[in-house]
């Protein structure tokens, strides 16, 4: 090289790639790192590039590759702590591989599914929590990148992660039919998702394993508006029980405040119990027994799977999709009557 290269521009993969004598997608392949060309043509692009003061950018490498260096994540919302926890173990997960993330929500978009066609055009994977669509579309759009679902029910077209929902939520509801409670209700509404209607399905074979009847959900949603109106028709009179199974900890929580609040003791008239273990739980009084899933580990896999894809080292969309399930656990504290030291325990 002539040593008289202009610095008076930046300098670019082209300008990097024309004094080499390589193409761009050589130079990109050179800075994704060692092991892809070959030792000379590498050395070669290193001297062009230190010589031109060449900084690589992700454009650029984007550009050479035909890929965004970017994830894609699609919920239904952005409120309450389940999703910041999940979004926060998606992006930082993201970040640590060298990936960027966009995130969509799809509450109150008119063409939810639009949306998400337009972030694919994006990104180079996606990951979907909640979608209206069909697993035909589904399979089809998996055929162009990869995609995951998060949370959703397993054995569908495309590969997905869930924490387990059905047994630590029958675990849960026999723990409290143990304590002698009888009637039951669960409140949330199975139809909303796979994970709803895991845990109340959990919930109705712990009555049928006790020769039970189980209780028709009471079907409300999970914010801490649907739990405050809930207590309030408690308290006028609807639905009397001595248990109420939350489908997440914002409900639970909800619920428990506004009772005590209004001068019923919890868990001595009703015991309650949550879905999540938001660090809320630990600290109210009574404390919350509750389920803890892996939200945040949900996120950073969900990352890790996709980008296994990205770099081959996952399986490849042609194969059969894969459905992996995290563990959770029932974590005893106070709110279903019992009296724990330490303060919390797990059960098995």
């Amino acid at each position: 090289m002539s040593g008289r290269a202009n610095h008076s521009q930046r300098a670019t993969i082209y300008s990097v790639a024309d004094a080499a004598g390589v193409s761009i997608a050589t130079v990109s392949r050179v800075f994704q790192g060692p092991g892809t060309v070959a030792k000379g043509t590498r050395e070669r692009v290193l001297a062009a590039a230190t010589e031109l003061n060449y900084v690589p950018l992700g454009a650029a490498r984007s550009l050479a590759v035909s890929r965004h260096e970017l994830l894609g994540l699609v919920l239904p919302e952005l409120g309450g702590p389940y999703y910041s926890e999940l979004l926060m173990g998606f992006e930082s997960r993201a970040s640590e591989l060298g990936l960027g993330v966009i995130v969509v929500v799809t509450q109150g978009k008119p063409d939810p599914s639009r949306a998400i066609r337009q972030l694919m055009s994006r990104v180079d994977a996606l990951a979907i929590l909640g979608s209206d669509l069909d697993d035909e579309t589904l399979a089809q759009l998996a055929m162009a990148k990869p995609l995951l679902s998060l949370a959703g029910a397993a054995g569908g077209v495309i590969d997905s992660l869930a924490a387990e929902n059905v047994t630590s939520a029958e675990q849960l509801t026999r723990h409290l039919l143990e304590h002698g409670r009888r009637s039951l209700l669960f409140l949330g509404d199975p139809d909303a998702g796979a994970d709803i209607a895991g845990r109340y399905a959990g919930f109705s074979a712990a009555h049928a394993a006790h020769g039970l009847e189980v209780a028709e959900p009471v079907r409300i949603g999970l914010r801490e508006s649907d739990g405050t109106a809930f207590a309030a028709a408690y308290l006028a009179g609807e639905h009397r029980t001595d248990a109420l199974v939350c489908a997440n900890d914002e409900l639970a929580l909800a619920v428990l405040g506004h009772l005590q609040d209004h001068g019923l003791s919890v868990p001595t008239d009703v015991a309650v119990v949550g879905w999540d273990d938001v660090m809320a739980a630990r600290h109210v009084r009574p404390a919350l027994t509750t389920v803890r899933q892996p939200v945040r580990d949900l996120g950073a896999l969900a990352s890790e799977r996709l980008h296994g894809h990205l770099t081959g080292l996952a399986a490849t969309n042609g194969s059969s999709p894969t459905h992996d399930i995290l563990p959770t656990q029932v974590v005893i504290r106070s709110s279903c009557g019992c009296t724990t030291s330490p303060p919390e325990r797990h059960l098995p």
